[in-house]
């Protein structure tokens, strides 16, 4: 089969960072989907991998999480799908990437596509669509569809993936009052789409930002990109008994400052359920099954902002390269192969 991968960490610019190759078509384990894959979606988890994690020697490494496609054959207890299903799912960081024409996949962590979408418009959606719903409901225990409660969510980053897809959960599943941060017109326009109430400029100090506003503290912060950057003006913003979480990778993180005002902190890796085979991994399998639910009943909308090409090596280093440089809107995608 097709794929992509590479053989040695590095930049993107390297030589042969990333390469077509061919590799046989794996066979399920137990609980595995095999998926023939019809489109993927590109993370910045991806470019981090690229950069750090070394394939052994002589071995090429797959990357590749959210996809989309097709169930061509099913492990021997497998109880969730069938073949001919449509899916869609996020994958798991320990094991092969989507970037190939077929995929194993554990059914524990898999949603049913939704029918209202095509291939490459359900790939952009998995893996923000889990990091937005863990990070909102299970980290933060914001009620799910409790619309008479009250309270402020910051999104900073609220134009990229996963802030993308937390705006449209919290504005129209929650009572929450959302304010989102972008800097440029086009991401400020794109957060409002998405649902936000308000709209600050994370270049200038935030707590300035909500203070024009009208708005003295917030209850939640969603800290999506840059949060060591951000780090004192979250502190000053952050309500008393205010829960913060992260998904980001700071250089360092303090949490002293947090302390008089009894603030929760959390992490959200949505890669967790799967890496350690949590007792509670199928929450993914569900979560994605009532987000393809809702997609199909109109409350949530994809947040594809293009199909950039087929699944191939240059087409993936274009991505890798527009995700690093930190002007991405939305997900871009590739589809077929």
């Amino acid at each position: 089969m097709k794929a992509v991968g590479y053989q040695k960490a590095g930049p993107i610019d390297g030589a042969g960072a990333l390469a077509d190759i061919e590799l046989p078509v794996p066979v399920p384990g137990p609980h595995d989907l095999l998926v023939q894959v019809a489109a993927v979606s590109v993370n910045p988890v991806d470019t981090k991998v690229r950069r750090n994690a070394a394939p052994a020697e002589g071995q090429h490494k797959v990357l590749g999480f959210d996809a989309a496609g097709i169930v061509t054959a099913v492990g021997s207890a497998v109880t969730l799908f069938k073949p001919g299903d449509a899916v869609f799912y996020a994958g798991d960081l320990t094991r092969p990437g989507t970037n190939a024409e077929y995929h194993l996949v554990d059914e524990r962590i898999v949603g049913p596509k939704p029918a209202s979408l095509d291939f490459p418009a359900a790939a952009a959606l998995p893996l923000t669509a889990i990091t937005a719903w863990e990070m909102l409901f299970h980290r933060m225990r914001v009620p799910y569809g409790v619309k008479n409660q009250t309270g402020t969510l910051l999104v900073i980053a609220g134009a990229g993936g996963v802030g993308s897809i937390l705006i449209q959960l919290a504005r129209r599943l929650t009572g929450l009052t959302v304010i989102a941060t972008a800097s440029r017109p086009e991401t400020v326009e794109w957060v409002k789409k998405m649902g936000a109430h308000h709209v600050i400029d994370h270049r200038q100090p935030l707590a300035d930002g909500l203070r024009a506003i009208g708005i003295k503290a917030v209850d939640y912060v969603a800290a999506l990109s840059n949060t060591d950057q951000h780090m004192a003006s979250i502190v000053e913003m952050i309500a008393p008994q205010g829960h913060l979480s992260v998904i980001d990778d700071p250089a360092t993180f303090d949490v002293l400052p947090f302390k008089r005002r009894s603030v929760t902190i959390s992490w959200e890796f949505m890669f967790t359920r799967s890496m350690f085979a949590t007792a509670d991994i199928i929450e993914q399998h569900r979560l994605l099954s009532e987000v393809s639910a809702l997609v199909d009943a109109g409350v949530l909308q994809t947040t594809l902002t293009g199909v950039e090409g087929t699944i191939t090596a240059p087409n993936l280093t274009r991505l890798h390269q527009l995700l690093e440089s930190g002007r991405s809107l939305g997900k871009k995608v590739l589809a077929g192969f």
